[in-house]
């Protein structure tokens, strides 16, 4: 077992307090409806929806017994209904070809109307405890900031490293845990936008906190096709300098410099308070003070950046932003930038 596999399985015994109604659940059913349920949906939002459906269907043949209208107004709100006809074709062919038993070989499992290889491998393991790890947006974003992967999660190379990475951390005896574990873990602490860098328990091993790359990792390619992009640029000072950065990846601006930039799929409504957590959370240093700027825009040939500049002045520097350089104030002219950059310092 990896160092992360036992500091995770130890964070998840004794310090994971996430709460949901299937956790632990070994009904193969109830996990598989579960998992259809939170595809394309928040876990905020599919609760009640599977809390209605166990109600109302407790086994799966009470599913498959079901008039088509009945169920669709049960899933009624939750959109995606591919994913109810898919429901209920699985529900009526385990119900009436296997007996109402359902399958325990992961090929089987896989082969079922409207399972992929994330749900399957979530029912294998959480069901029968089979040694598959779960591969989604949680557990790309956690592997990629521990073992510091630039490789894109949404490209077909990077889904190749993180299966096989995940695979090799999966402890086998306690596939269920570790599962559940990981996924937890993603959820309420490597949090995309504000992780608890601060108080993780995996900080002293994590590639992305230890060389300040948090905000970077993982890496999409399809962020390329977003029509409008939302940037938060932290413009972090110590004294008479502040943090800049070189953009690397194949994204737009490559080698023009910028600031600590934040990108998030929603708008951040920033105050005071949320820029305080968030800079606490990510380098364990309170700010000494905070300025957040309007809103500027640039429109570039196919999408549109919408940002925000917040200063925050430091009393120390981070010792995790070893991937930039701080510069005076006065140098800041002899380097290149973006011009929503420029329109920033030129204010």
């Amino acid at each position: 077992m990896s160092g992360f596999s036992k500091k995770l399985l130890h964070w998840h015994k004794y310090f994971n307090q996430r709460q949901m109604p299937w956790k632990g659940e070994k009904n193969p059913y109830k996990i598989w409806l579960s998992e259809v349920i939170l595809q394309q949906t928040r876990v905020e939002q599919g609760w009640n929806y599977y809390e209605k459906f166990i109600q109302r269907y407790p086994a799966i043949c009470d599913l498959a017994n079901a008039e088509d209208a009945d169920v669709f107004k049960l899933w009624e709100g939750l959109g995606y209904y591919n994913r109810c006809k898919n429901l209920l074709f699985t529900a009526r062919f385990i119900c009436n070809e296997l007996n109402g038993i359902f399958p325990k070989n992961y090929e089987e499992v896989l082969a079922l109307k409207g399972v992929g290889n994330y749900t399957a491998s979530a029912i294998c393991s959480f069901a029968y405890n089979q040694p598959y790890a779960v591969v989604d947006g949680n557990v790309f974003r956690v592997l990629s900031r521990i073992y510091g992967v630039e490789k894109a999660i949404d490209s077909t190379e990077g889904k190749n490293i993180f299966t096989q990475l995940a695979q090799e951390n999966l402890d086998k005896k306690e596939a269920a845990l570790y599962n559940q574990a990981i996924m937890d873990f993603g959820a309420t602490v490597c949090k995309p936008a504000n992780p608890q860098c601060a108080t993780c328990v995996m900080k002293e091993i994590c590639v992305a906190h230890n060389n300040g790359l948090v905000n970077q990792l993982p890496v999409k390619e399809k962020v390329l096709t977003k029509k409008t992009r939302n940037f938060t640029w932290f413009v972090l000072s110590v004294k008479n300098e502040i943090f800049i950065h070189k953009r690397t990846h194949n994204d737009i601006w490559q080698n023009l410099n910028e600031f600590y930039l934040l990108e998030t799929d929603e708008k951040n409504n920033w105050n005071n308070e949320k820029v305080s957590e968030f800079v606490n959370n990510q380098f364990s240093i309170n700010p000494l003070s905070i300025n957040i700027s309007k809103e500027f825009t640039q429109q570039l040939t196919h999408q549109k950046i919408k940002a925000v500049f917040i200063e925050v002045k430091l009393k120390t520097k981070p010792s995790s932003l070893k991937s930039g350089e701080w510069i005076t104030k006065n140098n800041i002219p002899f380097f290149a930038f973006p011009k929503i950059v420029n329109d920033y310092l030129s204010m």
